[in-house]
């Protein structure tokens, strides 16, 4: 291809954050081989290798600037395949401990909310129409050879589903499989340390069902979240209204505390809410197919950026490096914006493109994973989650409940506490020294 600086890319899993990658470095190899273990339906639908995608899925605003940024035009396309535009602060209700609901203003910006099946097949058929891109299906890959000099890769090798055996020569491989299994047994096999890992075991179990939006359905929202009031109440969901005039509805607890997956145990667990808000919607909704069901029992981060050195040519991406809690909708956002570093970094290091480019990448990408983990840490509020507990954890909370009130209070810091949730704005903004002065304030007249 022309302008490229190496032959071959290879792509480890075909989720968001798989074709994002591939986007991303395809100017700049002569191929990109993009590798997934499922089948891949035309037409969206649900497949085995992301069960997840059952659930309520949004994309952030932050998300939404990231995959603009790689396949420009993707906001209309998605909008025209039947995505719903949203405005932020306005019309997803936000039932929050003390605020039920939460002021509800026009913060100036949209996000879309549609089903993951559906973005997944819009940016699949985009990547279809560029000639140096290739998305195999039904292949697992068994290992990311080394190169013989152990500091960097030389080829993956994989199994199609008929059992044979193959290798891909690869200058690049991302790793966007979501468990970082081919990165890890790659360190092992080179003798690097694994890498330190932050684990926050939160033990969360939710379901979801879609419903057809009844005729007589409120109109005023397009989605609701209702946030549970830890220590008292573990319990919370999400309500998004998505294509084909449907909602997708998630219920979520933790530590055992499962919805279930029967229609009248999933009304009952949603009339617990302290508000009636779920069950009242639900309750005049024709339920659309069964009801899923998904368990994550922790968040973690692995520091690879803390390794020594890391090999050359290899890109862990998306879940392989974070794992969040899936309630705040932030993985494929961060994920996009991570393919939104790695193709800068490719495109600014043409002269010598792959020396130390796994290094610059992960440092980089520090800054996208500090408000979404930093949004983590509060889970540890409830004593039964595991993992070891910031010294300031405590001052954290309490400055969190402070911004809290002055953002209802006031449209300013409400505005830039949803930028930063929206990834936006990084954490930083929510300590610059004019509002962290109010904020304090608030924490002072508290005590």
């Amino acid at each position: 291809m022309p302008g490229s600086i190496a032959k071959r890319a290879v792509v480890i899993g075909a989720g968001m954050g798989g074709l994002a990658a591939a986007k991303a470095v395809a100017p700049f190899f002569d191929t990109v081989i993009a590798l997934d273990r499922d089948a891949l339906p035309e037409e969206p639908a649900p497949r085995a290798g992301t069960p997840q995608a059952r659930h309520a899925h949004a994309l952030l605003a932050g998300g939404q600037q990231a995959l603009e940024e790689l396949f420009p035009g993707i906001g209309a396309e998605l909008s025209a395949a039947g995505a719903v535009k949203t405005r932020v602060g306005r019309d997803i209700i936000q039932e929050r401990p003390g605020f039920d609901p939460f002021p509800r203003r026009d913060l100036g910006f949209d996000v879309l909310c549609l089903s993951r099946p559906l973005l997944e097949t819009v940016c699949r058929r985009r990547l279809r129409q560029e000639p140096n891109i290739e998305i195999r299906p039904r292949t697992r890959v068994a290992e990311v050879v080394p190169a013989a000099d152990h500091r960097g890769v030389a080829a993956v090798r994989y199994e199609t589903d008929s059992g044979k055996q193959e290798t891909l020569a690869a200058d690049l491989v991302v790793d966007a499989s979501g468990r970082a299994a081919p990165t890890l047994a790659l360190l092992e096999s080179i003798g690097s340390p694994k890498p330190p890992e932050t684990e926050i075991g939160v033990d969360l179990s939710y379901a979801s069902a879609v419903f057809e939006i009844p005729a007589g359905a409120a109109r005023d929202w397009k989605g609701v979240a209702h946030y549970p009031a830890f220590p008292d109440e573990a319990r919370g969901g999400l309500i998004l209204r998505i294509e084909r005039g449907r909602w997708i509805v998630s219920l979520g607890g933790v530590h055992g505390d499962a919805p279930p997956d029967d229609i009248e145990g999933f009304g009952a667990f949603a009339k617990s809410f302290r508000t009636p808000t779920f069950f009242d919607a639900i309750s005049g909704g024709k339920q659309v197919g069964e009801i899923a069901r998904y368990n994550q029992p922790a968040s973690t981060r692995r520091h690879f950026h803390k390794l020594e050195r890391f090999p050359r040519g290899l890109i862990p991406l998306g879940d392989s490096v974070c794992r969040f809690n899936p309630v705040f909708g932030q993985g494929m956002s961060v994920a996009a914006q991570e393919a939104v570093i790695l193709g800068r970094l490719l495109d600014a290091g043409r002269a010598a493109p792959l020396d130390g480019l796994a290094e610059d990448y992960l440092s980089r990408i520090q800054d996208k994973l500090e408000a979404p983990w930093a949004t983590a840490v509060f889970d540890l509020v409830d004593p039964r989650t595991r993992g070891e507990r910031p010294a300031d954890l405590g001052r954290r909370l309490q400055y969190g409940r402070a911004l809290l009130r002055l953002a209802a209070e006031d449209a300013e810091t409400h505005k830039i506490m949803m930028e930063v949730n929206h990834l936006i704005k990084p954490h930083s903004a929510l300590r610059e020294p004019q509002l962290a002065a109010r904020v304090m304030a608030l924490m002072q007249a508290a005590v």
